[in-house]
């Protein structure tokens, strides 16, 4: 089974996530930030891993920075060597009138495009800064190349749970073992 837990301290923040990558899209999450607490439920859905995430700290913006950052550290202790998955994913998702795409590639390249065209200040209790800032950090932590772009859409709430879901999907398909790689990296080089 590939599954973590860690707990994330600093001054600011106290982080606890266990997450199994080989799970069935369980979740508990608990942050103080609803909507980021929803779109988490939302990633483990769709996902179909496993994660129960609870934190707490000074300001939001930490909040949902260090969230981010100790999901990616789970998922990346989870998935070890990355030998035998899949490596690479993507999805595109509609969700009313937003319409999303996804790119990944667990390569161990840090890096993140996220272009989600929120016009709001704020979706629900979580500042729009935060929010598009989450996906930046996640890549950092999981080193992992990720492209999120919204293409579509007037509802921002819609546009970020589309991002979600699309990053979501995109990331269930490069964890996905594959039977003809015979836990070898995915890789030409021979290590990730």
């Amino acid at each position: 089974m590939r599954s973590a837990k860690l707990e994330r301290g600093t001054r600011e923040t106290r982080i606890t996530v266990a997450a199994n990558v080989d799970g069935e899209g369980r979740s508990s999450v608990r942050t103080g930030v609803r909507f980021l607490d929803h779109m988490l439920n939302s990633l483990a859905t769709h996902s179909l891993i496993d994660l129960e995430l609870k934190g707490k700290g000074d300001l939001q913006h930490h909040i949902v920075e260090d969230a981010a950052l100790a999901l990616g550290q789970a998922l990346k202790k989870a998935l070890g060597n990355r030998a035998g998955i899949r490596r690479f994913g993507q999805a595109i998702v509609p969700m009313d009138d937003a319409l999303a795409i996804a790119a990944i590639d667990l390569v161990r390249r840090p890096y993140a495009s996220v272009e989600l065209q929120l016009k709001r200040t704020m979706l629900e209790d979580a500042p729009r800064e935060d929010l598009e800032h989450f996906f930046a950090s996640l890549a950092t932590a999981l080193e992992a190349t990720i492209h999120v772009k919204v293409l579509a859409g007037r509802n921002d709430h819609h546009k970020f749970e589309a991002a979600v879901k699309a990053f979501s999907l995109a990331f269930r398909e490069a964890i996905a073992m594959d039977p003809r790689r015979s836990r070898r990296p995915p890789t030409s080089k021979g290590v990730m």
